[in-house]
């Protein structure tokens, strides 16, 4: 499968699974619009790395996913969008007496909201160059749910809906829309919560991994931020033509429980 031509804008894909997911739709021949809050010049050299590696174009866009307006300029400023990707997202656990009025704002601006506005941004090139990809990375909290993490399992949720959504006003249309949940996925923030955890429980890494962080995940593996990246580009592509408006767990069972 090539998307040699196509260009996909991943929001949040400075690091983690929207850094993993551009550089796996870059191997497929996408150009890709990285992006995060941030304007470093290390944000900027993660595209000049990709498109050496791989020959694409690449480029760096700051905005500020929390902001409606810097939402929509991404898209603009991107120059193209064929493949979307809404990654970006923070999280906040607390119970729900305890939970800063703030931060439930934030979880849901970033994590929902930002999405309806690229979405709406992008549509209507979809419309015009007769392709569209949206990709919303959800959770397996959007489709259950954990104690003390009420804005993010409420916003989840909400992409799950959104995607449902869009996946059916684009129904007779050559633009899909669908989302992944992912269960845990070892990215450098969770790679780097494993020293402490061993510590507050007395375990060995793969006791802490198993028994404390992959403790609802069945497979007791964590997902790759590769494995995200590939299931992305199956559903670019054309063997995923008829894939709208759905979600695709990669949660090791999680949600089969």
């Amino acid at each position: 499968m090539s998307l040699a031509g196509k260009t996909a804008v991943i929001t949040g894909s400075n690091s983690g699974i929207g850094l993993g997911v551009a550089q796996e739709l870059a191997k497929a021949g996408a150009n890709v619009v990285l992006n995060s809050y941030t304007d470093t010049a290390e944000d900027h050299a993660l595209a000049a790395e990709i498109a050496d590696k791989t020959g694409v174009s690449a480029k760096y866009v700051q905005a500020d996913m929390s902001k409606a307006d810097d939402c929509r300029r991404l898209i603009a400023d991107a120059g193209a969008c064929d493949v979307l990707v809404n990654n970006a997202g923070i999280q906040h656990v607390a119970p729900i007496q305890d939970f800063p009025t703030g931060k439930w704002d934030a979880i849901i601006a970033i994590n929902l909201t930002s999405a309806f506005h690229t979405i709406a941004a992008a549509i209507t090139g979809m419309r015009a160059q007769g392709y569209g990809r949206i990709v919303n990375i959800a959770s397996a909290h959007g489709l259950t749910a954990s104690p003390y993490k009420s804005a993010y399992v409420a916003a989840k949720h909400g992409i799950v809906g959104l995607t449902k959504t869009i996946g059916l006003e684009t129904a007779q249309e050559p633009i899909t829309c669908n989302a992944i949940c992912p269960g845990y996925v070892l990215t450098p923030l969770v790679e780097a919560q494993i020293p402490d955890t061993m510590k507050e429980y007395d375990m060995s890494r793969e006791d802490v991994i198993k028994n404390v962080m992959l403790e609802r995940q069945p497979s007791k593996e964590f997902a790759t931020v590769e494995q995200l990246g590939g299931t992305v580009a199956f559903l670019c592509s054309d063997a995923a033509a008829q894939v709208t408006g759905t979600t695709i767990s990669v949660d090791g069972g999680w949600t089969a429980l």
